[in-house]
């Protein structure tokens, strides 16, 4: 193994050390397109200048045993013992570094593949989402259903569907760009979006509301209030808490469009820009959204979240989800 190689592997063992510590914030977008070009720099390099010279060697070997075993034979020397072959194909192996650099550049690539522009796995961190998704749901984003995006920079190329009010996004926290949020788009460009009193309102109208039977949150051993809420064609469940205060934690902030902003005692009312969308969780009061923190802009979308592939504490709630 080269010393550039060593490096390289050193490098990638600090970051993931870091990044498991907490030391800082890892972009895995990022790293998985560095390992990308990283092992195709070695695979080619392996097909245009490694296996060469191996194979070069070996027909060397090959040749020089060959006219051994003819000088031999000249001086009447039939039985020669050799062990030419086992050294040949010890020539021709990939030694391990290049195995584990080249070797897995296909692997690495179709997973960057995949995960760029077709789908992404999220595990659930928390519970702003209940009732819809739980804490340790593992779901599937569709990263093309909103347009295809160039990986890291997360610049749109090509348009595809358009957001819609009820969708459930992932999309890049704007405070912190390398941290990804989920939540549900709630109003588009040119809405008006208001939430008092613990109700949603669009362009100065409610949203329909149905109240059902109280949610029953099994690890806190507690009930909720639950409703059926409708923003968008599809219908949602959401959870709301009527013994905290209509404006329970929220405060006039400053934040890119801030002054779209009106907040009061009963709640916040704003009205959203053009290449912006306003996100709140299913969990009206236990959900950290656009109410505290502003708009979510265009360029921040990483995909709609549409499946529960897993969950390892309830494989019953494996499937769609809207």
């Amino acid at each position: 193994m080269g010393p550039l190689t060593g490096i390289l592997y050193g490098l990638l063992a600090l970051y993931g050390a870091g990044w498991y510590l907490g030391k800082w914030s890892g972009n895995f977008s990022l790293l998985l397109f560095t390992l990308t070009v990283v092992t195709m720099a070695y695979w080619l390099a392996e097909r245009l200048v490694f296996l060469p010279r191996r194979l070069a060697a070996a027909a060397a070997l090959t040749r020089e045993d060959g006219e051994r075993r003819a000088q031999l034979a000249r001086q009447g020397i039939e039985q020669v013992d050799s062990q030419v072959e086992g050294a040949r194909q010890k020539i021709l192996a990939q030694p391990w570094w290049l195995d584990w650099t080249a070797g897995l550049f296909p692997v690495i690539l179709m997973v960057f593949v995949l995960r760029s522009f077709l789908f992404e796995p999220f595990k659930i961190p928390s519970g702003s989402m209940i009732p819809t998704l739980e804490i340790g749901d593992l779901i599937l984003v569709n990263k093309f259903h909103y347009g295809v995006r160039l990986p890291v920079i997360n610049k749109k190329i090509i348009d595809n569907e358009p957001v819609r009010r009820g969708d459930v996004m992932v999309f890049r926290y704007p405070v912190d760009p390398a941290i990804d949020f989920i939540k549900r788009v709630v109003a588009i460009p040119g809405d008006e979006v208001a939430y008092i009193n613990q109700k949603l309102y669009l362009n100065g109208k409610p949203v329909p509301l149905e109240q059902l039977e109280d949610y029953y949150d099994e690890d806190r051993r507690t009930y909720s209030r639950q409703f059926r809420e409708q923003v968008g064609e599809d219908s949602h469940r959401i959870l709301v808490d009527p013994s905290l205060p209509s404006s329970y934690g929220m405060r006039a902030r400053q934040f890119p469009g801030s002054e779209n902003c009106t907040y009061t005692a009963e709640g916040v009312t704003c009205k959203v820009p053009a290449g912006h969308y306003f996100m709140m969780g299913d969990n009206r009061d236990n959900s950290e959204d656009s109410r505290f923190w502003g708009f979510v802009p265009d360029e921040n979308i990483v995909g709609r979240a549409f499946f529960v592939w897993m969950n390892f504490g309830n494989v019953k709630r494996i499937g769609p989800f809207h």
